[in-house]
């Protein structure tokens, strides 16, 4: 419709606003390695839905993706403050906070996770490396950078938000 129809009084049915699907959007520029740009989109979705904790778990690993550790500790708290049961949460904060020789916070997000551990059929994966981690873990170990899993956050892809 023409400026100069709404003007005159014309039909405002062409105006309805579009929504655009951010997370869409931001997971689909994360494949293209965009992280940055997902993080704007992933922003916006917040803005739209605050409280949507899937959209929060993955600007925690796109945060997590360009280095900003301490953001994506607070994105995985925040998701879990929303919904204490997110697998993916627990599990990708459990190793940042072993990252930063967190082991007690780790074990316990460690746990947490594998009281409540997806079900898609890739998710065994997870566990046994979970339950390999808290072994080593209880053993004295401080596990390395093979514990940096930021990029597969289980629940991500178990959830359909990643």
């Amino acid at each position: 419709m023409s400026w100069w129809s709404r003007l005159l009084g014309g039909s405002d049915r062409e105006l309805k606003p579009q929504r655009l699907d951010y997370l869409s959007e931001a997971l689909a520029l994360e494949r293209q390695g965009d992280y940055d740009a997902a993080l704007t989109s992933y922003r916006l979705a917040l803005r739209d839905k605050p409280d949507d904790a899937r959209v929060l778990q993955n600007m925690a690993i796109a945060y997590s993706r360009t280095g900003r550790q301490d953001d994506a500790v607070r994105a995985y708290r925040r998701a879990l403050e929303v919904n204490p049961l997110l697998a993916g949460a627990h599990y990708g904060l459990a190793f940042l906070l072993l990252k930063r020789e967190d082991r007690d916070g780790a074990l316990v997000h460690l746990r947490k996770f594998l009281a409540h551990p997806p079900t898609d059929p890739g998710a065994e994966q997870w566990i046994q490396h979970a339950e390999q981690t808290i072994a080593q873990l209880e053993g004295g170990e401080l596990p390395g950078a093979e514990a940096d899993h930021d990029d597969g956050t289980p629940d991500a892809t178990a959830e359909g938000a990643h």
